[in-house]
């Protein structure tokens, strides 16, 4: 490897990590009440740094900066980020550049049980359920994936992506009867839907602290186990030749990425394909070793997911597009593509 490639990594890292930060600024400045990224600086640097005696500007920028527009892009950056790192473990682990949580059902497991939650519990006892069922489904049914798919006390990724294909449709088309059945203690069908299409507009700073700990905490996790997702890339025979036990640390993976996916899910709604885009963008820059795939990759899943969130908010303002929406307007070609691609080279 030249120097330049070497370097390669780092550089895109500073690169994208440059990028977030723009990207912030620029949400939080942009909308239907315009405030200068001069100004948005301003207020975060009052609040960041209250010692050294800034001021926030006038109050409406202020609450709109620091309450209302800060956490919903800040949110954009951990859902996106967790979704992206999800996607990369599931591609590593079935060698399928076509994975992500929605292939596997995990998404899937996510929502449904989320919809039960908003739409079967009612009172405040719903606002903590839906984040609770969220994580819940994605882990259950990650597990009852993992389940089904073993033979003999084997796991093999074709099985695995055949059976969670199948889990994604009977988990869909419960969730469609929990909308049908829906009589609305919540606001009925038109909220189940909204929440389905994937949304950020409801961000508030306590939505953050869970998915950013996960987030951080896993990607930690990742990063020390990224030799082990490398050889996985290589084929299970490879990865147990060099002392891996493929079973259980292909369990342990799918429970990360059930927890990753389940946390964002609960907040964010059902929002699809950044998880298969992302990584695999990532890895047609950077190369495949995850000890620099898996930063990148969240990196880049936030930076889409912020710039996707605040183009919904723009295209037809003063109404929002779901940003579900966009990131299956953006998605479903990529994938099309893929499968283009990979069909050419089988």
């Amino acid at each position: 490897m030249t120097s330049t490639s070497a370097r390669r990594p780092r550089i895109v890292i500073g690169v994208l990590l440059t990028a977030c930060v723009a990207a912030v600024v620029l949400s939080v400045a942009v909308g239907s009440v315009a405030i200068s990224p001069v100004r948005v600086i301003s207020v975060l640097a009052a609040h960041l740094t209250p010692w050294s005696g800034g001021h926030a500007g006038n109050g409406l920028d202020d609450e709109i900066v620091w309450e209302f527009r800060l956490p919903r892009a800040l949110l954009g950056l951990l859902v996106g980020a967790a979704l992206s790192v999800a996607g990369a473990v599931l591609q590593a682990l079935v060698r399928n550049p076509l994975a992500d949580p929605f292939v596997f059902g995990v998404s899937s497991g996510a929502s449904v049980a989320a919809v039960a939650a908003l739409t079967l519990v009612t009172g405040l006892a719903a606002t903590v359920s839906t984040s609770v069922a969220a994580f819940v489904g994605a882990l259950v049914t990650t597990l009852l994936v993992f389940l089904i798919a073993q033979r003999g006390g084997r796991v093999t990724p074709s099985r695995l992506v055949l059976t969670g294909v199948a889990m994604s449709y009977l988990l869909s088309s419960i969730t469609s009867y929990l909308v049908l059945r829906s009589s609305g203690p919540q606001g009925g069908v038109q909220q189940v839907l909204s929440w389905l299409a994937g949304s950020l507009a409801a961000a508030r700073w306590t939505d953050l602290g869970l998915p950013a700990l996960v987030l951080v905490t896993a990607v930690f996790v990742l990063v020390l186990l990224a030799r082990i997702l490398d050889a996985f890339l290589t084929g299970d025979e490879t990865a147990a030749s060099l002392g891996v036990d493929v079973g259980r640390v292909r369990l342990v993976l799918f429970v990360i990425t059930s927890l990753l996916v389940g946390v964002v899910v609960a907040v964010s709604g059902s929002i699809g394909f950044v998880g298969l885009v992302v990584p695999h963008a990532v890895r047609l820059v950077i190369g495949s070793g995850h000890r620099w795939v898996l930063p990148a990759a969240a990196l880049a899943g936030g930076l889409l997911l912020v710039v996707v969130d605040t183009a919904a908010r723009l295209i037809l303002a003063p109404s929002e597009v779901p940003v579900g929406f966009l990131t299956a307007v953006i998605g479903a070609p990529f994938f099309l593509w893929l499968l283009r691609r990979s069909g050419r080279a089988a």
